[in-house]
């Protein structure tokens, strides 16, 4: 069987820890790295949820997306909620591995995932954050070319609902047919000017605050906001992919029980 740490060195490898942002906490954040591991699970997030289904699974090990500590910890009680999941995790003698902002740049990520699942062609980067030392760049984002150009932002809208099953898909029409697309999973928002300076009609991204569509509408960029689960959840089916392949020894599981945490109308 393999050990928490060999498969954190196999996640590293594709998608290096080190190029994660400043501001994250991606990486082995809970558990013993020498544990053997026959089964894991993995999640977009760890909720108690999620670790009560580990348990369910007799998973030791739950490889996810976003930290499961992110914000520093005073202290670890059943009083708070993250108190509650790192006991669980502990009690349980379950392991935390995280990917966050190192899989959103790296290639094969969060947003190569995001931009297959819109079905766009000749995807590119949006964004180029840095270069590997085998001189592959990195960064946030990318861009495309739609399958089927010429549909109203509206139409794209329900695309898009329809291809990554969004709860809602929030959106500024700028008056634009969709022919070129930028993507950013999870909260891109900042990243507008840049889906503008690539020649981009449309931008396909999540938490986008209210001054932001408003920029969307004077720069003439159609601005789509598809929510933070949808735009990322894309990523698990790799995840799942990518581990079996690496080990086949290991049996890994999708989450059945972490959905979008909200409902739309």
């Amino acid at each position: 069987m393999a050990t928490v740490n060999e498969i954190y060195g196999a996640l590293d490898r594709w998608a290096p820890f080190s190029i994660q942002m400043d501001f994250d906490n991606a990486g082995f954040l809970v558990g013993r790295g020498e544990k053997q591991i026959g089964r894991a699970l993995v999640s977009l997030d760890i909720t108690l949820p999620v670790v009560e289904e580990a348990v369910r699974l007799g998973a030791g090990l739950i490889v996810s997306h976003h930290p499961v500590i992110f914000h520093p910890v005073k202290r670890i009680t059943d009083e708070e909620p993250t108190g509650r999941i790192l006991l669980a995790l502990a009690e349980n003698g379950i392991a935390a591995l995280c990917a966050h902002t190192n899989l959103d740049a790296a290639a094969g990520g969060v947003n190569d995932c995001l931009a297959r699942a819109l079905e766009l062609g000749e995807p590119g980067q949006l964004h180029q954050d840095g270069v590997l030392p085998d001189g592959s760049p990195y960064g946030i984002g990318r861009v495309g070319t739609v399958h089927c150009p010429g549909l109203s932002a509206r139409a794209y809208a329900a695309f898009v609902k329809e291809k990554l099953s969004a709860a809602s898909v929030r959106y500024v029409d700028a008056g634009r047919t969709v022919s070129r697309v930028a993507v950013g999973g999870g909260s891109c928002g900042s990243m507008l000017s840049d889906a503008a300076e690539a020649g981009c009609d449309t931008f396909v991204t999540a938490d986008v605050k209210y001054d932001v569509f408003l920029q969307a509408q004077a720069l003439g960029l159609n601005l789509m906001d598809a929510g933070h689960y949808a735009t990322e959840a894309v990523v698990c089916p790799a995840l799942v992919r990518f581990l079996s392949g690496k080990f086949p020894e290991l049996e890994v599981v999708q989450s059945q029980v972490h959905k979008e945490v909200y409902a739309g109308v």
